[in-house]
């Protein structure tokens, strides 16, 4: 038996983000998935609450996904407002089959920060559908997380070296 070691994460990057061409798409934090899931409600959601807050004040475009079958269980703190794109498919990937993309463009976006459950699963195949459709990807460490930490770490690998690959996390590279 071979026992491989996992490659080194770069250190999180500082970013200054254009908020007329950004838009932040929030992914399942909803109550049917983070009830069983304890990393969502003690991690993530403290986190999100004040980073959603920021994002509202800046007037980005916000958008909302989830394969949950209910679209009304959002977590409280951080539920859609008037306004804000709301995507429901079966893919974990929120352009899958959505409109996703063409309501984006239509906006101006080229730049995409994904937030929310899981980093291993919706996240990675969100993310991977946002730079084959050439978005740049900004995923902020605090306010994505897997149930193990080892699920985490392979999560933020996979979307590092996804699309135009970025494994030493260059800020804003395009495409990546």
């Amino acid at each position: 038996m071979q026992t491989l070691q996992m490659p080194a994460m770069p250190d999180p990057a500082r970013l200054t983000l254009d908020a007329k061409t950004t838009a932040l798409i929030v992914l399942d934090f909803v109550e049917d998935i983070c009830a069983s899931q304890p990393k969502c409600k003690s991690q993530m959601l403290p986190a999100m609450i004040p980073f959603l807050k920021r994002i509202r004040n800046a007037g980005l475009v916000v958008a909302y996904g989830t394969r949950a079958h209910n679209m009304d269980h959002w977590l409280k703190e951080v539920a859609p407002a008037a306004g804000d794109l709301k995507i429901v498919n079966t893919a974990q990937d929120r352009f899958y089959n959505t409109d996703l993309d063409k309501l984006l463009k239509a906006k101006g976006i080229t730049t995409l920060i994904l937030v929310g459950w899981k980093i291993s699963g919706s996240v990675t195949y969100t993310s991977v559908g946002a730079m084959i459709r050439d978005y740049t990807v900004v995923i902020p460490v605090d306010t994505t997380a897997a149930a193990t930490d080892y699920e985490t770490a392979i999560g933020f690998y996979n979307v590092l070296n996804s699309g135009n690959a970025n494994l030493t996390n260059e800020p804003l590279k395009p495409k990546s």
